[in-house]
């Protein structure tokens, strides 16, 4: 069996979210597997994130961090070094999830499923998200791509010759979407995850018992956003990590 890893994106604004995730993430584990937080300031330190980034004003009169090649705002600091997961684990299969998420069952499930078939570079759930507001999280501007948040959650295949096309050069160069897109990828590298690995919260069609949660409007510590729906698990498991 190869390496497994799981990686989360880490932005200071969010400290609470990636608690969450880490610990429920961690909870519903059965086996060993590490667990990394993407900082960005760690990741520029060793050489491996140097995109040009500004802060700018947005329409909701506050600063955002803004990506200069894709002028494009960026949501999380993780916007875009979510792609340096392949090479920080290097060999084997990696999850990356966003810091949103809250996860209700084993993630050791997806692992299982890519060891019985290691045919894909990548597995997400294909999303067809077209969001409903032009405003997310904190006052973050919300924009709109083809097959966005298919990133949000995705479990990568190290090993696949497909994935060799991500180098550095490319993740510090190219446009933010291409990337969010796969563009070095054939449709026929990218496998399908369950729509219950990244349910959409407020977003996605209904789904009862959903795997993995992504509060993808907003965590249910951000104003506006407090009663959605799985606030009270979330809430819950912000107290039990914390306790």
């Amino acid at each position: 069996m190869r390496p497994w890893s799981i990686f989360i994106g880490f932005d200071p604004r969010e400290s609470d979210a990636f608690a969450v995730a880490r610990a429920s993430i961690r909870r519903h584990l059965n086996l060993p597997v590490p667990i990394f937080g993407l900082v960005l300031s760690d990741l520029k330190e060793k050489g491996l994130y140097h995109r040009p980034t500004e802060m700018r004003a947005s329409a909701a009169d506050r600063p955002v961090l803004w990506d200069v090649i894709s002028d494009a705002p960026m949501a999380t600091e993780f916007s875009i070094s979510r792609f340096l997961v392949l090479h920080l684990a290097k060999s084997g299969f990696a999850l990356f999830c966003d810091a949103d998420v809250m996860a209700r069952a084993n993630v050791a499930e997806l692992f299982m499923m890519a060891e019985n078939d290691p045919s894909k570079a990548v597995w997400c759930v294909q999303h067809d998200h077209k969001p409903t507001s032009t405003i997310k999280m904190d006052q973050q501007i919300q924009t709109v791509y083809g097959r966005k948040n298919w990133s949000s959650v995705c479990l990568w295949n190290l090993d696949a010759p497909a994935n060799k096309a991500l180098t550095l050069d490319v993740i510090n160069s190219a446009r933010g979407r291409e990337l969010h897109q796969f563009f070095w990828l054939s449709d026929n590298d990218i496998g399908r995850l369950d729509p219950e690995w990244n349910y959409l919260v407020g977003e996605s069609a209904p789904i009862e018992n959903p795997k993995l949660c992504h509060f993808t409007l907003g965590v249910p510590s951000m104003s506006g956003y407090q009663d959605c729906e799985f606030a009270d698990e979330w809430r819950k498991e912000l107290r039990r990590w914390a306790s």
